[in-house]
C-alpha cells in the first residue's frame, strides 16, 4: 500500500503530525506573542485546538468549520516557513 501524502490524511492526523513538528511549535509560540519560546507537542496542540475552536483534534474529522480553520492555519504556517509565497 503506497504511503499517503500529508494532504490525503484525515484532518485529525494532519493536526497530530503538525503539532509534533518543531517548526510548527515555534510558529505557534510566535503566534501567541512568545517569540523567544518553542512550544512542546501538547502546547502546540492546545494552540491548534484554540485556533480551530475545537475540544479535540478528532473534531477536525467531522466539523467543516474547523476543517476550514485548519486549512487557513496550514496556509499561514506554509507562508511562515517559506513553503508558500505570501499574498501581495
Amino acid at each position: 500500500m503506497p504511503k499517503q501524502s500529508f494532504d490525503e490524511l484525515p484532518p485529525s492526523k494532519q493536526a497530530e503530525i503538525l503539532c509534533r513538528d518543531e517548526r510548527f511549535q515555534k510558529f505557534a509560540a510566535i503566534q501567541c506573542d512568545l517569540p523567544e519560546q518553542t512550544f512542546c507537542d501538547s502546547a502546540a496542540a492546545q494552540f491548534l485546538r484554540k485556533w480551530c475552536d475545537i475540544i479535540s483534534r478528532r473534531d477536525l474529522d467531522t466539523d467543516p468549520t474547523a476543517q476550514t480553520k485548519l486549512q487557513v492555519l496550514l496556509t499561514e504556517f506554509d507562508v511562515w516557513t517559506g513553503k508558500q509565497a505570501a499574498p501581495r
